[in-house]
């Protein structure tokens, strides 16, 4: 798994691309608990080259969820999320507590506002 972090405009951008299970979601989790613990609260997560979540995976996203949202100041918004994947999410029934975007463009817009 390979992680690319960008910073726009007070938020987050992290680019993941490869298999986020149970080996890597250590890795994923602390990158992402790293930003939270720097204050940054926006997070944008580009799923577009994701091409396997697993259970673990999707365990990382629901704790990095509720720590941005516990703020009352940020929110997890995934973008670009492949068919298989989104059909994960679907299955579990995490497509009602993201917010998915097309891009990240519209992602920092609408994450912003």
């Amino acid at each position: 798994m390979e992680i690319k972090e960008t910073l726009e405009n007070q938020c987050v951008i992290i680019s993941v691309k490869g298999r986020i299970d149970s080996y890597t979601a250590p890795r994923f989790s602390e990158t992402l608990q790293a930003i939270i613990d720097r204050g940054i609260y926006r997070i944008i997560l580009d799923l577009r080259e994701v091409v396997y979540i697993s259970s673990a995976g999707l365990r990382v996203l629901i704790d990095i969820h509720k720590n941005c949202q516990n703020t009352n100041k940020g929110e997890l918004a995934l973008v670009c999320v492949p068919e298989r994947v989104h059909d994960t999410l679907e299955m579990v029934g995490f497509t009602s507590l993201f917010r998915l975007f097309p891009n990240v463009q519209v992602a920092l817009q609408q994450v912003q506002s």
